[in-house]
C-alpha cells in the first residue's frame, strides 16, 4: 500500500522541483533538508512528515 502512495507522490515532487529548475541540492538548501532525504522522497522510499512537507512547500 505505501508503495502505491509514496512512488507517485515522489514523482510529483520531482516534477515540481524540475519545473522550478531546481537541483536536489538547491531544494535541500532552501528547505533545510538533506539532499539524500530529497532523493529518498523522489524515489518513493521516504514517508514525509507533515513538518517536512511544509518545508518543501515553502522552498
Amino acid at each position: 500500500m505505501n508503495d502505491s502512495i509514496l512512488k507517485p507522490f515522489g514523482l510529483h515532487i520531482k516534477q515540481l522541483r524540475k519545473d522550478a529548475a531546481l537541483s536536489q541540492e538547491e531544494l535541500a538548501a532552501r528547505s533545510g533538508l538533506d539532499r539524500t532525504y530529497i532523493s529518498g522522497i523522489e524515489r518513493g522510499l521516504r514517508n514525509v512528515s507533515l513538518i517536512n512537507l511544509f518545508k518543501l512547500a515553502k522552498a
